[in-house]
Formats: C-alpha cells, sequence, structure tokens
C-alpha cells in the first residue's frame, strides 16, 4: 500500500466543532460587553435638527422586503410601520437611536448620522426555532416537541447553483445523509442517496422520498426554486410512522404553496459552465514515440499523428441554462401558486445532455366557515436527453442506460496518441489494439437518446368535524413514461462489412410505463387540559398500487440509414437467419401495500414529552405465511433546560434530551419472488412444429418476509450562548434483522438451485453531530458558521444460518485482461467495503510481483492461494463533515463550503492497468514509465495499488449582491455568480477521490470515467 502523509482525521473532526464553541463564546462575551452602557454617556443632541429618514428593511436570509416592520426612535413617541414593499420614512436627528422591531426577528438598533437612505436587513430570531413547524410524516409538530432525530434543511440554506439532481441542494447539509454523484456533473445521472450506512443487501437501501405526502415521489417533478424545505426522519422511531418503506430513512419534501396576499411573480435564473477539474496523467504523442525509440514499442506503431483524445471528447461549449417563473397570490380563503421552468443541462462530454420543461400548480381553498380546506397539487415534466456522451450502456435495465459507461473516456487514456481521428480520405481510423475503439467514430454514427415524461397530481381535502378534531382524506397519482431509442448506422466500426452485421445497421427501442396510486385517510385529534397537558392523535389508513410495464424490441439488416429506428420491420433479419437474431421481450408486474397506522404525542408543561407510533402493514410483495408486520416506536424527550437546575445557567438556552426506539422494514425487493413464477425454456419439436417449452423461473418461498431494522437513538438538542451557538448531537445502534438473499439450495426437494429467503443481519453504529453558530453580529456584517460531521462502523453480524450457508459475498469484479476476480469480500463478522486481496512484499531484480504469504514467506503471483488473502483496505468512509462560512456585508454575500470524507481507502484500477508498461502497445499512464518503472509483469490486484481516499473539497463559493431598488415594481433582486467543486485537498493519485461509497461496491476507482468538472455558474433572482 503506497503510504502518504495525512493530517489526522480524529484532530480534524474534533477541532471544527471545538472552534466553532469557542467562537460562540467569544461572540457572546463580546455581545454582552457591547450591551454595557458607556461610562458617563449623556445626550448632547436634545436639541438637533430633526430631518426624515428613509430606507427599507429585508430579511437578511432572503431578503424580500419585510412588511410591517415597527420603526421607532428610542425614548421617543415617533414610530411607523414599513409598506407592503418595506419602505419606511420616520424624522429622527443624528445621535438618536432608531429601533426596528418585527416578531419572528431580533430587534435591531440604529444610530443616526449622516446618512438619510438606510437598508435594514432583520436577522431571524434563533430563540424562535423552537417554534418552526417541523414535518414529521402525515403531520407536523413544533421543533420543541420532537423527541426523534429529524434534520431540517430550508430553501435559504440550500446549495447555490446549478443542481443536477434536487439532492444536490442538500448535500453534506444534513449529518449522517451521504449524497454522492459517482459521475460528476454528468446531466443524466443520479445521485446515490444513503442514511446511516447500508441497511440490506438485495433490498431498497435508499431512503424513501415523500414529496407533499407523495410516498416514492418523482425527484424529476422537483425544480430546485419550487422546493420549500426538506426535513430527514433519521431513526426508527421517526421512521416507523412510514413502516416497510421506512428501513433506510425517510426523506420529506415541501414544495412551495400558495399564500394570502397580493399578487407576486419571481424569476429566476441562471447560465453554467463546466470545466474539466483534472484530467489523467497519460502519454502524449511525443511521451510514446519517446518508448518507441527506447524499443519498448513497434516503430510500425507510430501512426504519424499527435492526438489528445481527451480534448476531441470534450463540449467546450457546454452552457447551461435556467429558468422559473413563478406566480402567487390570492384571499385567505383562496390562494395559488403556479411555476414553469427550462432547464438545459449541458455535459462536459459531447453527446451528454438532458434539456427539462415543465410546471406545478398548487391551489388552496377554504370554505363551510374556514372548516373545509382543499389543497391540490399538480406537477409534470418533459425531458430529452442525449445518453451517447461518455459511453452508452446498451441494457435492458433502464437505470443503467442513463449511467455513462464512461468508455469512451477509457479510450482517451489508453488509445495510441499517434494515431489520427479520421483517415485520410476523411473515413475514421480504428486502432486494432487490445479493448480498442474509436469514440469519436460512435459519437458521429451512432443515436442514444430517452423522451421521458413525468406526472404528478393530489389532491388533499380536511374536514374540521369538532374543535381539535379534523378528517383528512388525500389521493395521488404518478405517472412516469419514457420511451429510449438505440441506433448503429452502417457507417458504424461494429457494423463494418466483416463483422457479423455484414456491414448493416442496428435499432433498439425500449419503452417504459409506470403508475403509483395512492389514498390515504386520517384522523387528527390534538387537545390540551389542564394548563399543562396537551396531547395529539392520529389514525390512518393508506393504500398503494405501482405497476410497471416494459417494451423492448430490435433488429438490425438495415441497408439504408433513412429510416434509422422509424422502421424497425424494414430489418431483413427477420428472413435473414445469417445475420444475428431479432429480439422481443414484453413485461408488466404489480405490487400492492395496505396499512393502518396511529401516533400519539404528550407533552407535559411543555419539558416532558412522548411519542408512540405503531404501524400494521401488508405487502403483496412477501409470503403467504408472512404478509402482515406490525412496526412499534415510542420516544421520549425532557427539555432540561426547564428544570430548576438549569433554568439559571444563562449560558444555557434550551437543553432537551431524547431518547427514541423504533422498528422498520424493507419492502423494496422485486415482486413475486414468494410465487412459484415460470420462465421460457428451450423449443420442443413434435411432428415438425416447435412449440416453447416452459419452467419453474424459482423455488416458492410462503416464508419469504420483511427484512427488519431496530434501532436506538440517544440525542442532545441545545441552543447556548444566547442563541448564538445551536446544534443537535445523535448517537444510534441500528441492527437489521432476516437480511434477503439467494442462497444455494439443496436439489431435491427443492427445484431450483437458489432460493430467496431471510437469514443475514447487518449492525450500523455512529455519531452525528449538528451545529450553527452566529460568530459576529454587527449593524452591517453578520457571520454565520454551519458544521455538520458523523462518523458511521458496521459489521455484517450473520450471514449464514441452520438451513442456509454462505461462506463470503464477493463484489467488485475486475476487469480483462488477467481474471483478477472481484476485489471486495464481505465475511460473517466483517466490514462492509473490505477490500479482499494480496499483500505486495516487493519486485524481484527483473521487476516480477513479490507477494506475502501467510506463513511470512514471500512469493510469485502463481505460487499464491487462497489462505494467502487477507483483507487490504476498505472503501467506505467513516468519517464524513462539512463545513459552512456565510459572511454578509451591508448588499454582499459570501458563502464557503467545505465537505470532506475521511478513514477510507480507493483501489486505483486505471493504474493497475495503465500504470504497468504491459499495457503496451495501448497507450499508457505517465506513472508506468515514473512510479512503477520497475514492474514487469502482468496485472495483479494487491494492495500495491490501494491508497488513502481522505480529501477535502472546497465545494461551493457563492458571492451575492442585493440590490434595493426603490421602485414600486420590483420587491426584490439578488446576482450571484457561484463555483462548485472549486479544489481537492487530497493525497490520492487519481482524478477524483469521491467515488461510489454507497451499498457495497465501495471505493473502486474504474477505468472508464465520466470527467470530473469545476461548474461556473451566474445567477439572477427578481421578485416583482
Amino acid at each position: 500500500m503506497k503510504q502518504r502523509n495525512y493530517i489526522s482525521t480524529e484532530y480534524i473532526l474534533l477541532l471544527l466543532p471545538v472552534t466553532l464553541l469557542f467562537i460562540s463564546m467569544a461572540a457572546y462575551g463580546s455581545a454582552k460587553v457591547d450591551r454595557l452602557p458607556a461610562r458617563g454617556a449623556a445626550s448632547t443632541m436634545l436639541h438637533a435638527q430633526q430631518r426624515t429618514i428613509t430606507g427599507k428593511v429585508v430579511g437578511a436570509v432572503d431578503s424580500l422586503p419585510l412588511i410591517g416592520v415597527t420603526v421607532a426612535v428610542k425614548a421617543t413617541s415617533r414610530g411607523t410601520t414599513t409598506d407592503e414593499n418595506g419602505n419606511f420614512a420616520i424624522e429622527a436627528s443624528a445621535g438618536e437611536v432608531i429601533i426596528f422591531t418585527y416578531l419572528g426577528y431580533e430587534d435591531q438598533e440604529i444610530k443616526v448620522s449622516d446618512r438619510n437612505q438606510l437598508t435594514i436587513a432583520l436577522e431571524p430570531d434563533a430563540s424562535q426555532t423552537l417554534e418552526e413547524v417541523v414535518v414529521v410524516g402525515y403531520g407536523t409538530l413544533r421543533r420543541k416537541e420532537v423527541t426523534s432525530a429529524v434534520a431540517t434543511v430550508r430553501a435559504e440554506d440550500f446549495n447555490a447553483g446549478g443542481a443536477r439532481s434536487p439532492m444536490d441542494l442538500i448535500q453534506g447539509k444534513v449529518a449522517g445523509l451521504n449524497i454522492t454523484r459517482t459521475q460528476g456533473n454528468n446531466p443524466n445521472s443520479r445521485a446515490a442517496i444513503q442514511l446511516r450506512g447500508v441497511t440490506s443487501i438485495t433490498g431498497t437501501r435508499a431512503p424513501l422520498i415523500v414529496i407533499d405526502g407523495i410516498p416514492g415521489g418523482s425527484l424529476d417533478l422537483l425544480q430546485q426554486d419550487d422546493i420549500e424545505s426538506f426535513d430527514v426522519l433519521k431513526d426508527g422511531s421517526a421512521a416507523a410512522i412510514y413502516g416497510t418503506r421506512g428501513n433506510a430513512g425517510v426523506i420529506l419534501i415541501t414544495t412551495k404553496k400558495g399564500r394570502e396576499g397580493e399578487p407576486r411573480f419571481d424569476y429566476a435564473t441562471y447560465v453554467q459552465r463546466e470545466v474539466v477539474d483534472r484530467r489523467p496523467d497519460f502519454l502524449t504523442a511525443s511521451d510514446f514515440r519517446g518508448l518507441i525509440s527506447q524499443g519498448l514499442i513497434n516503430a510500425d506503431q507510430d501512426f504519424g499523428a499527435s492526438t489528445d483524445l481527451y480534448n476531441e471528447l470534450i463540449d467546450r461549449q457546454n452552457t447551461s441554462q435556467y429558468h422559473n417563473f413563478a406566480a402567487s397570490g390570492g384571499s385567505a380563503n383562496t390562494n395559488y401558486r403556479a411555476s414553469i421552468f427550462f432547464n438545459d443541462a449541458k455535459g462536459i462530454a459531447r453527446r451528454s445532455s438532458r434539456e427539462q420543461w415543465g410546471g406545478r400548480i398548487n391551489i388552496n381553498q377554504k370554505g363551510l366557515q374556514d372548516r373545509l380546506s382543499l389543497q391540490v397539487n399538480i406537477a409534470a415534466n418533459f425531458d430529452k436527453s442525449d445518453l451517447m456522451g461518455g459511453g452508452f450502456n446498451n441494457s435492458d435495465d433502464p437505470n443503467a442506460r442513463i449511467t455513462s459507461t464512461g468508455a469512451d473516456f477509457e479510450q482517451a487514456v489508453q488509445r495510441n496518441p499517434t494515431a489520427p481521428i479520421y483517415n485520410p480520405d476523411g473515413s475514421f481510423l480504428e486502432t486494432q489494439g487490445y479493448n480498442n475503439f474509436n469514440p469519436v467514430s460512435r459519437l458521429a454514427n451512432r443515436i442514444a437518446e430517452r423522451n421521458q415524461q413525468v406526472f404528478s397530481g393530489d389532491a388533499r381535502l380536511t374536514l374540521d368535524i369538532v374543535e381539535g378534531l379534523s378528517a383528512t382524506v388525500f389521493g395521488s397519482y404518478v405517472r412516469t413514461n419514457f420511451n429510449d431509442r438505440f441506433y448503429r448506422s452502417t457507417n458504424d466500426w461494429e457494423q463494418r462489412q466483416s463483422s457479423e452485421w455484414q456491414g448493416m445497421a442496428y435499432a433498439a427501442k425500449w419503452n417504459d410505463l409506470s403508475w403509483i396510486q395512492t389514498l390515504e385517510s386520517t384522523l387528527d385529534y390534538n387537545t390540551t387540559f389542564g394548563d399543562d397537558h396537551s396531547l395529539t392523535a392520529l389514525l390512518g389508513y393508506s393504500y398503494q398500487y405501482g405497476t410497471a410495464e416494459r417494451f423492448n424490441v430490435n433488429n438490425n439488416g438495415f441497408t439504408t440509414d433513412g429510416f434509422l429506428d422509424w422502421n424497425l420491420g424494414a430489418g431483413s433479419a427477420i428472413q435473414n437467419t445469417t445475420l444475428p437474431r431479432p429480439g422481443m421481450g414484453s413485461f408488466k408486474d404489480d405490487n400492492t401495500l395496505i396499512a393502518f397506522f396511529g401516533r400519539a404525542n404528550y407533552a407535559y408543561r411543555g419539558k416532558y414529552m412522548a411519542q408512540v407510533i405503531l404501524r400494521r402493514e401488508g405487502s403483496s410483495r412477501f409470503g403467504a405465511n408472512h404478509k402482515w408486520g406490525n412496526f412499534p416506536a415510542v420516544s421520549v424527550g425532557w427539555t432540561l433546560s426547564e428544570e430548576a437546575f438549569l433554568r439559571d445557567v444563562t449560558q444555557i438556552n434550551e437543553l432537551k434530551l431524547r431518547v427514541g426506539y423504533g422498528v422498520t422494514g424493507n419492502q423494496g425487493i422485486p415482486n413475486y419472488q414468494s410465487l412459484l413464477t415460470l420462465s421460457t425454456g428451450g423449443v420442443y419439436p413434435q411432428d415438425g412444429v416447435y412449440y416453447q417449452t416452459y419452467g419453474p423461473a424459482r423455488n416458492p418461498n410462503p416464508n419469504l418476509r420483511w427484512e427488519q431494522k431496530a434501532e436506538w437513538n440517544f440525542g442532545f438538542d441545545f441552543t447556548l450562548f444566547n442563541n448564538r451557538l445551536s446544534g443537535a448531537l445523535d448517537v444510534y445502534d441500528r441492527e437489521t434483522k432476516d437480511l434477503l438473499y439467494n442462497y444455494n439450495a439443496q436439489q431435491p426437494a427443492f427445484v431450483r438451485d437458489l432460493i430467496y429467503t431471510n437469514v443475514g443481519s447487518i449492525r450500523n453504529y455512529g455519531v452525528e453531530l449538528q451545529l450553527s453558530a452566529t460568530a459576529i453580529r454587527r449593524d452591517d456584517f453578520r457571520w454565520s458558521i454551519d458544521f455538520a460531521g458523523s462518523t458511521n462502523a458496521n459489521k455484517l453480524t450473520v450471514l449464514s444460518g441452520e438451513s442456509f450457508q454462505a461462506n463470503w459475498l464477493e463484489f467488485g469484479g475486475l476487469p480483462s485482461p488477467g481474471n483478477l476476480g472481484n476485489a471486495i469480500r464481505v465475511e460473517e463478522g466483517g466490514a462492509v467495503g473490505n477490500f479482499y486481496g494480496k499483500r505486495f512484499a516487493g519486485f524481484t531484480e527483473d521487476g516480477r510481483w513479490l507477494f506475502r504469504k501467510a506463513d511470512g514467506t514471500t512469493g510469485s503471483a502463481g505460487e499464491m492461494n487462497e489462505n494467502d488473502l487477507t483483507v487490504i483496505g476498505n472503501g467506505v468512509p467513516r468519517y464524513h463533515a462539512s463545513l459552512s462560512n456565510t459572511f454578509a456585508y451591508k448588499n454582499f454575500d459570501l458563502t464557503i463550503f467545505f465537505r470532506g470524507k475521511f478513514g477510507f481507502d480507493i483501489l486505483n484500477t486505471q493504474d493497475l492497468y495503465f500504470g504497468n508498461k504491459r499495457w503496451l502497445p495501448n497507450n499508457l499512464l505517465r506513472s508506468a514509465v515514473t512510479t512503477h518503472n520497475q514492474l514487469d509483469d502482468d496485472p495483479q490486484y494487491s494492495d500495491y495499488y490501494i491508497e488513502r481516499g481522505d480529501f477535502v473539497k472546497l465545494d461551493n463559493l457563492t458571492l451575492g449582491y442585493s440590490f434595493q431598488l426603490n421602485t414600486p415594481y420590483i420587491r426584490n433582486m439578488r446576482v450571484y455568480v457561484t463555483g462548485r467543486n472549486i479544489a481537492t485537498f487530497t493525497g490520492y493519485s487519481g482524478i477524483d477521490p469521491e467515488l461510489e461509497d454507497t451499498g457495497f461496491e465501495t471505493g473502486i476507482d474504474s477505468r472508464g470515467f465520466y470527467p470530473r468538472t469545476q461548474s461556473w455558474a451566474i445567477g439572477l433572482n427578481v421578485g416583482f
């Protein structure tokens, strides 16, 4: 393993929160000093001449005007309030103090100087955060009433700049929530999401997404300016209300809604460019010719050109643009918000783009003397994606088709740099080395596109029956339809005359349609009694039905490109049996989920709180003997700061202890796994006719049941030093039992050799810390700091049972050549993400590998056996941390956001293959003739290629300016410049240390890749 110098991870994670604590303490002390009156102070301005002071009051966070702010001259009777645009005018003399007061915001005092025009930005009152409403699933609670682990991120705290996915907005913002874009800023890739570690082997491992109450809502329907907040239910006591879908946590997303008030218009736009952050250090044409002169490569491998294929694959005109226009307003009884958007996202790779357009409408209405309320939401998204950039995955898996293979940029590293792109006649030149193709030719001769339409509609009807009792009916429908097309023309190298395709074209199409219908009804009751007791209760019923239909077809033998893929029947392969056989397939499945649930919250004197949840749920996916399951949870809270022994401690504003225990399940598995289903076999000839045969596709398992997670969570919520420092500390321990996996089945009695059944268990435990601090708060200057840090450890505690056994699980198969096997092995009692392989011991004098054997001796690669292999690293980060600094000076604001991961290893497969001279005559990384120059042997997987992956990124840098315009037409206007992924501080020698670190295939830097980029955006937000 390569050794590098690193700052201790533990020191970094300890230093950040300690620094925040000292800053807050210092600021607290400074604030106390600032409030002391100056000795001997006396008014000398009693008879100074008064003049008119005008200005505008806005919120410090969003720069929106505040209506109805009280503006008064201290120690006088003169006062006024701000108008609908936040403007005010008041008479005051130099030296007098003007006080600005507004509910929910901190008071601000300004001493009158020689300025006649003022701009006042009021800070939200941190003490009011206890009263803020938190979405907890099927309802809301005040923050101070929450007894489980729930994190909230509001719009003003989102990551700035262009977001390829809505989840990019909160990346690094929630302790314990890991969001990774494994393909950088590829507009067609999806974010990998994992909360508090991996919880399943074969089931769903990503949190449940709930959008405006729709479980399983589509992220494609969300644009960044339509989102109000994210609420993350992190522990079992919070997520148990969603039962079998809450095993991996729940993310509740609330969109912006209509509000009472004058008609308002809001427009948001940005323009964004991508630039390559770091490219592999491969040999140039000049370097390659140097190896020819050294005799390492035959002279006939010099094709006379000097080509930088990497640059040829980059789209330097990759300007992305985003526009969102919203209108809102209405009365107290009827109000609305409607928005339309256009989002044209261009990737750094040529032919990599996603163009989206659509809109969202929200309508709210009250009637029956405010007893009946109706809320309706409709959203639609239409998008067209070009999937060729970076390499198209011609797969029947719809998720794989939108994920770049990275093969094009693998060619950029390994293709002979002396080979031109084109032949003298203008045709494409194809090199004949191992695993070679010309990616520019593919871009010119292939089509890979997706056209997708997503629709969502929901309605919520609530009736207040009597005081404290209401009934709600909620229904939703989400429909997703997409058509994929793929075409290889007659000019494509793969279709050449000498190939099996005989010079004719190939075409394929896929059609996918899925929809989810949801109907839920609830009864809500809340009351207070005896002044000291409050009780809220919820009873509910939920029904959800989902189905998916798929159809795919392919044909070949097209003698012309005139029809492309729009005349599949014209392919002669239907009649010409010397061509590859055409293909056709269709599929449909469905599932039903039914649940009864309840929740009760009790509070005594606002300082002792308890919550109880029970959900009973049935799913069609499980065996006849285990269709239904119960998912209970209980949590309690104790507001220590309300007790007499802490009430007089002025440094503590709020301190609450939380303890929770909850059970959740996982029904995120394929349908029909418990049933005996049929699949096709061979054909059976009878009387000259061939009949299709059928047989069992799987062994039935009537005992197939839920994976079930039980979790303890211990937490503290705190606000300290006059509300300058606030945060939450959580410690959790969760174990998921009855893990589902395909085990070997004895034949007979089983028909098939595998059975999908419950056996294993996995444990995760860790600590999470969330901090927010106000470091400096002055008249014109503010500095706030936010920190999120977490640590997680895991162990596969059980893998085998009495009836079914498995020695280990393996992941991360390494590519050819060399038959190197799998990189990752998980054994019972071991950690997820362990690299398992040989231990490097040096080289022989002639450059051959030497490895350590189990008996302490060394041997060559051929002398190693299974007993010599061992754990050589781990690809799962042990620590995550982020630090955000926000500065505001007058109308300027600056955000500096750092994010890092620590305590993990990376397998550098690019170095393993391309850093070895045996890869010649293909091109090499420079490390092959520098770092690894001594090596003269075939590629081998060992800890020689395991590197530390620790990194810190300057992930977001945003500078903004808010204009204060004295006009009745514009409420607010802000311009900003944002850079993302600005700098990476790491000892890793590869392109980017941020790789796949969710699930089981973690920490592998693959040969194929999508370029990592810096993103630079200029944006504008205007309110009319």
